[in-house]
């Protein structure tokens, strides 16, 4: 969380710093597609990660009750809409998001919306398995918590072409989906099931069967063919990240593209596991990452020497 420090050290500068230094420290695939980023975008990016951030570790915080989670998050998000009114803080994060606010045209109503999406977290009753019931209602969710992220970090990116939002949108699906399937498991310990209940019961797979597994068990073949359909589901919305890419701003192309394929890797990754997210946590190699972070910047030197 934010450190402590007195009013007259914290200048945007610093403000800035320590976001690029939580976005190195916490965005496993994403602080990849930052660094192929032009200085000044790659900052305005981390201040929104690191707001993200924030917002997510208060709702993740199981040290405290889910009632105290949404109490200290409405105290955040208070004290967020006091900075955007002109409030002073000592946060680095609203600092820092606050001067890329006015300095990339970001509506602070999709701000709004990605805290929206943080507290569905925390929205249901102490003991009660988040669920949902259809896709059109995870599909909310996603485009809250992720292709508002997208819609964001497109004005950073920048953009002519108002297609660009439609994609960006399905892009952040196609990304939230890619998370949901890598972390089953992981979010099941945590009482959460983020697979449609249509989709469950089409494989004859309870919510209760999901939190009960056996920790480490292979999936069984229903629930590889459930899995197996959540991962189609997320290829068709990649291809929408594709189309994508032509519509950003050249300078900024490099990065996303290095984000669309780091992101499309883990899901490959999946695919070739056959679905089998319960017994290892997929993850892209950093070795592999690395490799595509180095095509990235090439691509980025492109874009600056020829346009």
């Amino acid at each position: 969380m934010t450190q402590t420090i007195t009013k007259n050290e914290l200048t945007l500068a610093r403000a800035y710093k320590m976001c690029r230094a939580i976005a190195r420290r916490e965005a496993k695939n994403f602080y990849y597609a930052f660094v192929a980023l032009p200085a000044e975008r790659r900052d305005a990016i981390c201040a929104v990660y690191a707001f993200m951030r924030q917002a997510d570790d208060l709702a993740d915080d199981e040290s405290h009750s889910i009632a105290k989670r949404r109490e200290m998050l409405d105290r955040w998000f208070d004290e967020w809409d006091a900075v955007c009114r002109g409030a002073s803080t000592l946060n680095p994060a609203f600092l820092a998001l606050r001067d890329a606010v006015a300095k990339f045209h970001i509506p602070l109503n999709l701000l709004d919306e990605l805290v929206a999406g943080v507290a569905m977290d925390v929205a249901h009753e102490a003991g009660s398995p988040e669920r949902y019931e259809t896709f059109k209602e995870l599909y909310r969710y996603c485009y809250l918590v992720a292709s508002v992220v997208g819609l964001v970090c497109i004005r950073i990116f920048g953009y002519r072409d108002l297609r660009a939002e439609r994609l960006a949108e399905e892009t952040g699906i196609a990304f939230q989906l890619t998370n949901i399937l890598r972390d089953v498991a992981e979010d099941a310990a945590r009482n959460r099931v983020y697979i449609p209940l249509k989709d469950l019961a089409a494989h004859k797979i309870t919510v209760e069967s999901l939190l009960r597994r056996r920790p480490g068990a292979p999936p069984n073949a229903e629930e590889r063919r459930l899995l197996a359909g959540m991962g189609r589901r997320a290829e068709k919305y990649y291809s929408s990240a594709w189309q994508l890419l032509p519509l950003i701003d050249g300078e900024s192309r490099p990065a996303l593209w290095v984000l669309v394929t780091v992101y499309h890797s883990l899901l490959k990754r999946i695919e070739r596991s056959d679905y089998d997210v319960f017994t290892r946590r997929a993850s892209v190699p950093t070795v592999t990452k690395m490799g595509i972070l180095a095509v990235g910047m090439m691509r980025m030197a492109w874009a600056r020497v020829f346009g």
